[in-house]
């Protein structure tokens, strides 16, 4: 018996995951397929490599220690895929994309929907987080690209402007607010935010907006996800700042009412890749359907 490379995969999507079900669904095979080659894989090298714990599986010392090599392994079988594929002429392989969560949730879908139309033999693997983990994934590597909002951080990475897009401050229906034709500073400053969690791009343009006015605000809330943070607004428990691309459907129904004000709530989308000098045809293919939809 010898170790696989679809036994790596399968290691590698539970050891992210930490449960069956997660890569099951991820890799499109029976949660008992994933089970017997992390059986298979535990057998052939003498010794557990999780830990269970109910449904889910923890890595333990074993187990950590191979993770890099195993994501290794499977990188550089990926980029011999893509680099045999090109010869074809059509862009074949896996492309690991990142976005932050606003582009990630009301963006991206479309596109990658699209993509897959464009080219069947190709697979997009779409993973939204905040701004600040879209960019540590990509200079690891462990993305081949991601979208952000708001200005990069990273200074090893090639940083390209995509879109702009716009915050908007928002409020209840019932809110006083909604009644205001525009809000002062010192009422922004004595507000009850709701944000996102630190290293969030949209927090991170709210914050530099309102220390531009010199207004210092408190943060009453964080809430790591858009949806949990319109909810909690159409609730009462406070006011927020989110993309307008967020809010529309909400705007556009009176659930939820756009505030004016004086800050300057622009920012721009940028797409960040490593400046590695070579671009596969599957990236490139990316990359040009991301320009078209810009």
């Amino acid at each position: 018996m010898t170790i696989t490379l679809r036994q790596l995969e399968i290691f590698e999507k539970v050891a992210s995951g930490r449960h069956v079900t997660q890569a099951s669904e991820q890799l499109f095979i029976t949660q008992s397929a994933v089970s017997m080659a992390i059986a298979e894989l535990e057998k052939f090298v003498g010794a557990p490599l999780f830990e269970r714990r109910g449904r889910r599986l923890l890595l333990n010392d074993r187990g950590r220690l191979i993770v890099p090599k195993v994501q290794d392994v499977l990188r550089q079988v990926s980029t011999i895929e893509q680099m045999l594929s090109e010869s074809i002429g059509e862009p074949i392989g896996i492309l690991r994309v990142g976005a932050s969560t606003t582009v990630g949730n009301y963006l991206l879908p479309a596109i990658v929907g699209e993509f897959s139309r464009q080219y069947p033999r190709a697979k997009v693997l779409l993973q939204v987080g905040n701004t600040g983990q879209i960019e540590h994934e990509v200079e690891t590597g462990a993305l081949d690209l991601g979208i952000i909002e708001g200005p990069p951080h990273a200074g090893s990475l090639h940083s390209t402007l995509w879109r702009s897009d716009e915050l908007v401050v928002i409020v209840e229906k019932g809110h006083p607010w909604a009644l205001q034709k525009k809000v002062s500073n010192s009422m922004l400053e004595q507000a009850p935010w709701i944000m996102r969690e630190k290293g969030s791009g949209t927090r991170e343009v709210f914050e530099s907006a309102m220390k531009k006015k010199g207004i210092t605000c408190t943060i009453s809330m964080e809430l790591g996800h858009t949806e949990a943070i319109k909810k909690a607004v159409e609730a009462g428990l406070g006011i927020s700042c989110l993309s307008r691309m967020a809010v529309a459907r909400e705007l556009a129904h009176a659930w939820l009412m756009e505030v004016n004000s004086n800050l300057d709530l622009r920012r721009n989308l940028i797409v960040l890749t490593r400046d590695s000098g070579y671009r596969t045809a599957l990236l490139s293919a990316f990359l040009s359907l991301l320009d078209a939809n810009k």
